[in-house]
């Protein structure tokens, strides 16, 4: 099809809209007809239409093209032809059905015409539209609308008729003789009143006053097409606005009566008037507005009218420099620049939620910086906002500052660049989160930073407090011992901890842990701190966790979270680590939830996630190993996907079976208890695939295909010299494996939730003691340095690949000098495989924190029952 649907319907709108002028056919010299026309927008743009006809055989052929930017077969080319073949119609749309002789002269004129508009104007015609009031006093003429136009034309400067719908150019009778009146040009002036939405018949009244009414002038009268503009007083205020400069560029006269009004306001940069004031505790107020003829306009309200009018739906594709109108409740129009209010209405939309009041806006300090670059506030705003906005919009514009003289370390380049940027933080009152990947030192930029922050003074002699898994603390110590040796470190660990409270107030770093946070609150939340920096900090993201609220009471001056997976699951992780640093700087759960959460998780929207990615940007840094440990060996992955033998299969599919029907009967109930079945049933599926002698009733079982194929691995692993991180979830299969071991004389160690010294079975595996590592995923997820390990075998899978990401990295991790390869046993056509593909999901998340694919495990019905199918 030569035509778009879209291009058809557009060109008949144009065409029934009487915005085709000027239409005329040529023959060639080649024997093709060339057919030509103007076509005048309602913006009052015009655009020259060009088709060629011609003959191909029997075919008729054609070819369009045209002046807008489409080029070819366009709207402008379908009203050509769509005028080109209804003359008729549009004699009769100018309310005269001539006879045929006439008919014939006025399709002459119309698209064979030798002189168009542009070679008359000079000394042809001029026009004049005057924008009239209806008079009050005058009850005669009640029917006419409030307000209303009459056009004249107007020939050798002084002879005015006029401007007729009807096409009528009979000439003027003057003393001197006749003036034969341009027919063309007064076409083209009619087509240019239709264009603009005006139309004629106000000079009618109803039949009932007829022979009392009669027009206040001669000749029709025009008003707006009440189709197009039931409230008429918006169209002239728009018609004052937009339509006078275009009829004025067109050599028209535009003329208002006093009484008519309706002028609109315009917003003018040079009134703009835009200022920060600091309100204290890192919040500032943002009041902006401007003056019209002396009248004080607030910013919020007016971006509350753009969002009701849909402003930035409406201005989509518009040019920063055009005027878009709105109406006051008062009912004035207000016209305002595209390009400033669509980046003020973004910015501060962004952060407001769209909810526009009255009165001064209230901005997180970062949230001020960022809407002082945006906006253009120029000197109103303090320089320490000022200074923010540059370094927080530009990485590498951030102070770069000398590393503390009692470093014993020397950083790479990368964790120069996290101290710079906790440095960065502190300066300017800000909290964050660095979320490296693990093994890329973040213990070490951390306790940097902790130390410049003593050698300057800044700490002003409070003491800072690190919390971290319990697993951890130790390590926090050896580190500080090793890095930072004058400070004064104090552990609170123990149950003789309470003896060494009294040291807290002469220490430089208090080390604690999580599980003891609660119990040694009253003790903690006494003291002021420096910094409180949460190691593993997505301890706390369930807001609601009895840790959340125990850190959430501590004072410090200055908080850092350290987390390699700050959302493991969902967004609302994000938001619970953010609540902790800057509070209210995300608003509510429930705001957040309506604002970003919502549209990012469940629609999937880009714009959203690169607007909570904007905001929250300057105070996340993240690097994986990819990005910056270039020196490190490759790391690769190996699924290896099991068959389970028959006597599996069938005590799965037995197991399964019965389940299922468990977990529908409990959902029938709709209550939490189907949940439960159904993690049960989860359980009892993982267990028979790594071995069916995990169920309590299967204990005589022998036979695990999983099992059996590890046995094979392990061999061939150990033959060729390798050295292994073995991780289960399950204590009672890690037993199993150190059974078969022990049989094997394999030298190994292992390391559960219930192991006591860690730290002495890492030396010991590092030593080169041991081959094999059994390791439990939650009590050797973090805290441990296994470099001495070049395989890492995952038994069973998890939810999240975090987790698992996180246990490999016990080995592939700065130090490491050889490749490491990961092992996944996965059995296939059973929960495991589902659970990795579920995993997939959730490792999109992983890629970026605020990528927009975030996924969780919501055990809904539909979830529940695919992970128990067949």
């Amino acid at each position: 099809m030569l035509f778009d649907g879209g291009a058809l319907a557009d060109g008949r709108r144009l065409a029934r809209g009487r915005q085709v002028s000027e239409t005329r056919a040529e023959s060639l010299d080649t024997g093709d007809v060339e057919i030509t026309s103007t076509v005048t927008e309602k913006d009052a743009s015009q655009y020259r239409s060009t088709i060629a006809l011609w003959l191909e055989g029997s075919a008729l052929s054609l070819d369009a093209s045209c002046t807008c930017d489409v080029a070819n077969n366009c709207e402008h080319n379908v009203a050509t032809l769509e005028r080109l073949a209804k003359p008729v119609r549009l004699q009769a749309a100018f309310g005269q059905a001539p006879e045929a002789e006439k008919m014939k002269g006025a399709d002459k004129n119309l698209q064979l015409g030798e002189t168009p508009l542009a070679e008359t104007r000079g000394g042809g015609p001029t026009f004049l539209i005057r924008i009239e009031r209806r008079p009050e006093s005058n009850e005669r003429l009640s029917w006419l609308p409030e307000i209303y136009a009459h056009a004249q034309v107007i020939y050798a400067g002084e002879h005015q008729v006029p401007l007729e719908p009807s096409g009528n150019t009979p000439p003027i009778i003057t003393a001197e003789g006749k003036i034969h009146r341009d027919r063309v040009a007064e076409m083209e002036a009619l087509q240019l009143l239709y264009a603009i939405d005006l139309q004629p018949g106000a000079e009618q009244p109803p039949n009932s006053l007829r022979k009392l009414a009669r027009p206040p002038q001669e000749g029709a009268l025009w008003a707006p097409d009440r189709n197009m503009w039931p409230h008429p007083e918006f169209y002239w205020q728009r018609f004052r606005h937009e339509a006078t400069p275009a009829l004025e560029s067109r050599a028209w006269e535009v003329q208002f009566s006093a009484h008519v009004g309706h002028c609109p306001l315009v917003f003018r940069t040079d009134t703009w008037s835009a200022q920060i004031v600091e309100e204290g505790r890192g919040w500032f107020n943002l009041s902006a507005g401007f003056e019209i003829e002396g009248e004080s306009f607030e910013l919020q309200p007016i971006l509350a009218t753009l969002v009701e009018n849909q402003f930035l739906e409406a201005t989509e594709g518009m040019p920063p420099g055009q005027e878009f109108m709105i109406f006051l409740p008062d009912g004035r129009g207000l016209a305002l620049p595209v390009g400033r209010f669509r980046n003020i209405l973004t910015t501060l939309g962004a952060l407001l939620e769209f909810k526009f009041t009255e009165g001064p806006i209230r901005l997180s300090k970062l949230d001020a910086a960022s809407v002082s670059g945006d906006i253009d506030l120029e000197s109103e705003a303090p320089d320490e906002i000022k200074q923010l906005a540059i370094r927080a919009a530009d990485f590498q514009r951030i102070e770069r500052v000398p590393i503390p003289g009692g470093l014993r370390a020397e950083l790479r380049q990368y964790q120069l660049d996290g101290y710079h940027w906790m440095q960065f933080l502190a300066r300017y009152g800000l909290n964050g989160i660095l979320a490296d990947d693990m093994g890329l030192g973040k213990t070490l930029q951390a306790i940097t930073h902790l130390l410049a922050e003593k050698e300057a003074g800044r700490d002003k002699g409070l003491p800072s407090l690190v919390i971290a898994p319990t697993s951890v603390v130790e390590n926090w110590q050896r580190e500080a011992a090793k890095f930072a040796p004058g400070l004064k470190v104090l552990i609170l660990q123990g149950a003789d901890r309470a003896s060494r409270f009294q040291l807290i107030t002469d220490s430089d770093l208090v080390l604690t842990s999580y599980a003891l946070l609660h119990r040694d609150l009253e003790i903690f939340a006494r003291q002021s701190f420096h910094l409180l920096i949460l190691d593993e900090a997505q301890h706390i993201k369930n807001p609601g966790a009895v840790v959340s609220g125990a850190v959430r009471q501590l004072d410090a001056s200055h908080r850092l979270c350290l987390s390699g997976t700050p959302v493991e699951n969902h967004l609302g992780e994000l938001w619970s680590l953010m609540d902790f640093l800057m509070p209210g700087l995300l608003g509510t759960a429930e705001a957040f939830n309506d604002a970003y959460r919502t549209p990012i998780e469940r629609n999937g929207s880009a714009s959203k996630a690169r607007a909570l990615a904007a905001r929250v940007g300057p105070l996340i840094l993240r690097r994986t190993k990819h990005d910056v440990a270039k020196e490190l060996p490759p790391k690769t992955e190996i699924v290896h996907r099991i068959e389970l033998d028959e006597q599996q299969k069938d005590l799965y599919e037995t197991v399964r079976a019965t389940m299922d029907k468990k977990v529908r009967d409990a959902l029938a109930l709709q209550g939490t208890q189907s949940q439960i079945v159904f993690l049960d049933a989860l359980m009892k599926l993982r267990q028979i695939c790594c071995h069916p002698q995990l169920l309590k009733d299967q204990r005589h079982a022998t036979e695990s295909s999983k099992f059996q194929f590890l046995k094979d691995l392990l061999e061939t692993l150990r033959e060729e010299g390798h050295r292994v991180l073995l991780f289960s979830q399950f204590t009672s299969m890690l037993a199993l494996i150190e059974g078969y071991l022990i049989e094997q004389d394999c030298r190994y160690l292992k390391l559960t939730g219930e192991t006591k010294d860690r730290q002495s079975l890492v030396e010991r595996f590092q030593s080169g003691e041991a081959e094999i590592f059994l390791i439990s995923l939650k009590a050797g997820g973090t805290g441990l340095t296994l470099t001495g390990a070049d395989t890492v075998i995952h038994y069973d899978p998890w939810w999240n690949p975090a987790a698992e990401n996180q246990a490999t990295d016990r080995a592939y991790r700065i130090g490491q000098d050889k490749p490491v390869f990961v092992h996944k046993l996965i059995c296939k056509n059973t929960v495991e495989e589902r659970i990795q593909q579920m995993q997939g999901k959730k490792g999109e998340l992983a890629g970026g924190i605020l990528s927009g694919a975030t996924q969780q495990l919501s055990l809904t019905p539909e979830t529940m029952q695919s992970l128990l199918s067949p």
